[in-house]
């Protein structure tokens, strides 16, 4: 029994240009570099501890993050509108409140 050699195609697509589809790099909001955001997460990491209030995590980066977010009216420096959470909590909280805030955005 003969084999024959079996012949490869060429790509369709010889190179994607990855430049075009990369994120625009993350921009820092004012008000996180303000003396009064600084100030006040100063004041919370005094009273509250450098421990996640969402999982009790110690020893890590502390973010201050929003309950009610900036981009939906939330008070920017409002002790009570502040939770204090390890990276992981304000990665996973951030990204539910992105994906819910793109499931309620009607498509155009």
């Amino acid at each position: 029994m003969a084999f024959k050699r079996l012949q490869c195609l060429t790509p369709a697509v010889r190179s994607v240009e990855t430049g075009i589809a990369m994120a625009p790099p993350k921009q820092t909001k004012t008000i996180y570099l303000s003396s009064e955001w600084r100030g006040l997460m100063s004041r919370l990491l005094a009273q509250r501890g450098r421990r996640c209030q969402a999982c009790g995590r110690t020893g890590c980066r502390i973010f201050g993050d929003h309950i009610h977010e900036l981009k939906d009216g939330g008070a920017p420096l409002d002790p009570g509108n502040v939770r204090l959470l390890c990276g992981s909590c304000h990665s996973a909280k951030t990204a539910r409140v992105r994906a819910a805030r793109t499931r309620e955005t009607p498509t155009r």
